[in-house]
């Protein structure tokens, strides 16, 4: 096991025996992909404390574990999280910005990558989920995004939370295998997909994929880095030449 993933493991293991001893809620930063699948690998051995899983909004990568069980501690505690917008100060000179020039003006203010979440983003409006202890500093601090002078707001109900759009489509392919779906839905050869297994970059329900004959389930959710994420809907029907009328869901 590398240093970084058993400083995680352990990390993990000290926030679920205080949860359990203490009889209190605690929490993660947000968590990569590669973190999350390390983190589902050991989770029965974490299950003891209970455990919950939420990055913020329906469609997040980056999610935050919470150990405690609200029936065992007998109130409620809500993640950490804060949903920022950063939207042009005046619309008409903003610029078309994208995902990483949002990242990189929360980076360049000397904010690690575990405060921060997904970053969502609708025509000229950013959106990026942060941890609570971050929020205010960014508030105060992000003024400018590339050439774009900005306003920032906190949304202050989890209901406002933006959401990823989805976007239906629909493929043919010969069965429900996942590397025959994905080099639909992305437009590759199969054995370019087949690649992307053995790099290890592909997750499903934020588990690492490494079985590329893996047969989807319907709400299957698939991401695929550098790519970005589908959603599995199922089989709509098949062809009279066998193959099968598959939808998928892709997050925007």
């Amino acid at each position: 096991m590398e240093k970084e993933d058993l400083l995680l493991k352990k990390r993990l293991e000290e926030l679920a025996r205080r949860s359990y001893t203490q009889n209190m809620f605690t929490f993660t930063e947000f968590l990569s992909l590669p973190e999350l699948d390390l983190f589902y690998q050991n989770e029965p051995q974490l299950r003891f404390a209970g455990v919950t899983v939420f990055g913020g909004s329906e469609g997040c990568d980056r999610k935050v574990v919470r150990f405690g069980s609200p029936e065992e501690l007998g109130y409620e505690e809500p993640f950490p999280i804060i949903c920022i917008s950063i939207e042009p100060l005046i619309e008409k000179f903003g610029e078309n910005l994208n995902h990483r020039d949002y990242l990189g003006a929360l980076m360049n203010l000397g904010i690690e990558r575990e405060n921060l979440g997904d970053i969502f983003i609708k025509g000229k409006t950013g959106y990026v989920f942060c941890l609570e202890r971050i929020a205010e500093y960014i508030l105060e601090n992000l003024t400018q995004v590339r050439h774009t002078h900005v306003k920032l707001k906190v949304l202050e109900q989890e209901e406002e939370f933006v959401q990823k759009e989805i976007e239906e489509m629909v493929v043919l392919s010969a069965s429900e295998r996942i590397d025959g779906i994905l080099s639909k839905v992305y437009n590759m050869s199969r054995s370019q997909s087949i690649e992307h297994f053995r790099a290890k970059k592909v997750y499903v329900n934020s588990r690492l994929c490494e079985n590329n004959s893996y047969q989807l389930k319907v709400n299957d959710v698939v991401s695929v880095r550098g790519y970005g994420k589908f959603v599995y809907n199922g089989v709509g029907y098949q062809t009279k030449k066998g193959k099968l009328s598959v939808n998928v869901g892709i997050y925007k």
